[in-house]
């Protein structure tokens, strides 16, 4: 049998030899490509072809998300699981609905990554359970998080705009027209009732997004 293939992407260099230590005590898993940003984890992607990508999603510039997004665009069969400090229901749905694979937390066990990495280069959907109960406890609740009507895209430029971007850098950034990213600013706004950027703001560090 041939070995699994993993790219890693997280922002820390030290998180990353320990997630690879880890991961290559599993007999068959390799660490193939490692990534600090969302730039260089589609290029990475794109050279290594790993089996599977363990990502975060809090990453410098463009989040794990915009990565995801880029990523399964090249490679619709992308098998991404994210690996995260959020655990909150409103980011597992969003990395879903933009491909994820799987969503587990770094508050998990060792043990709930491995398995979750082996889930998923099988093509299943792997979620840790505080996750888990976080999506189920605010569907009983039906308690929506009020981002739960904003695209991936339009997270992302929530995001963005929440950490005190310009237009004009999102704009290069993610290589969309000034007049596109403002048309997104104003359905952001419009979608979630927002009354100015203050108060977007407000509503992104409520749901965590900064």
């Amino acid at each position: 049998m041939s070995d699994l293939s993993i790219l890693l992407v997280d922002d820390h260099p030290v998180v990353r030899e320990g997630y690879r230590r880890l991961l290559e005590k599993v007999p068959g898993y390799r660490v193939v490509a490692e990534a600090s940003d969302a730039v260089s984890a589609y290029e990475a992607y794109r050279q290594a072809k790993p089996d599977v990508v363990v990502m975060d999603l809090s990453l410098p510039g463009l989040s794990g998300i915009e990565a995801l997004r880029h990523i399964r665009q090249w490679d619709h069969a992308a098998r991404v699981l994210i690996f995260t400090m959020h655990s909150g229901a409103a980011f597992a749905l969003k990395a879903f609905e933009a491909g994820a694979a799987g969503y587990v937390t770094k508050g998990s066990d060792a043990a709930e990554l491995v398995n979750s990495v082996a889930l998923v280069a099988k093509g299943e959907r792997a979620m840790s359970n505080d996750v888990a109960r976080e999506i189920a406890a605010e569907r009983l609740a039906h308690a929506a998080s009020p981002l739960a009507e904003l695209s991936p895209r339009e997270t992302e430029i929530l995001r963005l705009v929440a950490s005190g971007w310009s237009a004009e850098a999102i704009s290069a950034s993610l290589h969309l027209s000034l007049k596109t990213v403002r048309n997104y600013h104003y359905q952001i706004k419009t979608k979630l009732g927002a009354r100015n950027d203050a108060h977007l703001v407000w509503l992104a560090i409520d749901a965590k997004l900064v």
